[in-house]
């Protein structure tokens, strides 16, 4: 029977492994499942409200970064894996204020890893046989990519934002701490996830929010970054094949091959809030007398070091461990629009926890301005409400009208 630690598992893509592993059959030998999360902006109880009544799951309000803390969840613990989803994730966040990425996502997994390396010198040699740590990380640490080809695990890293760095930093000493100390990693590599549970500063659910409601639907430069996309449930799915089946030291490259532009995926959108909630019955746009949600595009500056393209080619997890994803973009894509028009509830929820600062670009502002511009609702430089102001109706409410890029919470995500 095992023990899991899940790490970030309050956020977008750990709460959906929670609730995969949760839902295994008796045979998969999940006896409890322990989650550690700060419960930052990204991160909220709200969801894991349906795991909270299996009598399996247990859930520690704590720092990964806090050597106490982790050590104390070990010792009461006595985890058979650690799943390290804890991150912050959001690029535009990073490039604002980076002490935070370094903290969570190199100290973070610092901390735990050296934590699972001193357990396993308690518990012995029989213990690490069984034990795995898998190392959640993104194919953002890879770069950029030009008009053709594919990161595989081989490819050489040359990350260009800080989130990137110091997501690049912790894959380095997770890779370490196998072949110093011989701990049983795994790390895993994945493309821009989507789907229910992510919080809505990222592409798919901010913009499917901000159309339901009418307001702009802001696109970075020209539109044409490209970005493949994966379904959160297909990605818990290859995590728990990698889990079971990959041996230690192994890494592995997880994604959806489904390849758009930023502008394809919005016009996806726009094309699945049509089929749920046509335009012409939509109060909100009517008031600003359109009759497309595509009328709400708005192509806005771009940001600093924005990568073009990023694809995965999971052709090794395919022939080793057998995984493939199941879900389309297209089918996808109208599952997750009708989840988040069908949950307003829960979005009304975690986002009335967060404080919904603007996203970042504004790191040469002064805190006091921040701050004031937090208050505000303000965007600040840079984000779509500076160069394209909403309707009236809608100006100075929240955060939603900032420019977003299409980064995944996560992969890896407390976020």
């Amino acid at each position: 029977m095992s023990t899991l630690l899940v790490t970030g598992g309050a956020g977008f893509i750990g709460s959906n492994f929670v609730r995969h592993v949760l839902a295994l059959e008796p045979a998969a030998g999940v006896e409890r499942v322990v989650v550690l999360d700060k419960l930052t902006y990204a991160g909220s109880l709200e969801n894991l409200r349906d795991a909270e009544t299996d009598p399996r799951f247990v859930f520690v309000h704590g720092d990964v970064a806090d050597r106490d803390t982790v050590a104390a969840v070990f010792r009461d613990h006595r985890p058979t894996a650690v799943l390290n989803f804890a991150a912050e994730s959001h690029v535009d966040r990073s490039i604002d204020d980076p002490s935070d990425f370094v903290e969570t996502n190199v100290r973070g997994c610092f901390e735990l890893l050296d934590a699972a390396r001193r357990h396993l010198q308690r518990a012995g040699d029989s213990a690490r046989e069984g034990f795995r740590f898998l190392h959640v990380s993104t194919d953002e640490v890879f770069g950029s990519l030009g008009e053709t080809g594919a990161f595989v695990e081989t490819t050489p890293y040359a990350p260009r934002s800080p989130y990137a760095a110091s997501k690049a930093a912790a894959d380095h000493l997770a890779r370490a701490y196998f072949h110093t100390y011989g701990l049983p990693v795994v790390v895993t590599n994945c493309s821009n996830n989507y789907g229910p549970y992510q919080f809505p500063e990222k592409l798919i659910p901010l913009m499917t929010l901000n159309g339901a409601e009418g307001k702009d639907l802001p696109i970075y430069g020209d539109g044409t970054n490209v970005r493949d996309w994966l379904h959160v449930e297909d990605h818990c799915q290859g995590l728990w094949t990698v889990l079971e089946r990959a041996p230690p030291g192994a890494t592995y490259n997880l994604g959806g091959e489904s390849e758009r532009t930023n502008l394809q995926v919005v016009d996806a959108l726009c094309d699945a809030l049509e089929a749920a909630r046509p335009a012409k019955d939509n109060p909100a746009l009517a008031a600003r007398g359109l009759a497309s949600y595509r009328d709400l595009r708005r192509f806005v500056r771009d940001r600093p070091g924005h990568d073009q393209r990023y694809a995965i080619d999971p052709t090794a997890i395919r022939r080793d461990l057998g995984w493939r994803p199941r879900h389309d973009f297209e089918s996808g894509v109208r599952s997750t629009v009708a989840w988040y028009l069908e949950n307003g509830d829960w979005c009304a929820a975690v986002q009335s926890e967060s404080s919904r600062d603007r996203l970042g670009l504004g790191g040469s502002r002064s805190e006091s301005s921040r701050s004031q511009d937090s208050r505000l609702g303000n965007a600040g430089p840079g984000a779509a409400d500076a160069e394209h102001p909403p309707a009236p109706d809608s100006a100075q409410k929240d955060h939603r009208g900032a420019a977003i890029d299409s980064r995944e919470e996560g992969c890896g995500g407390g976020g």
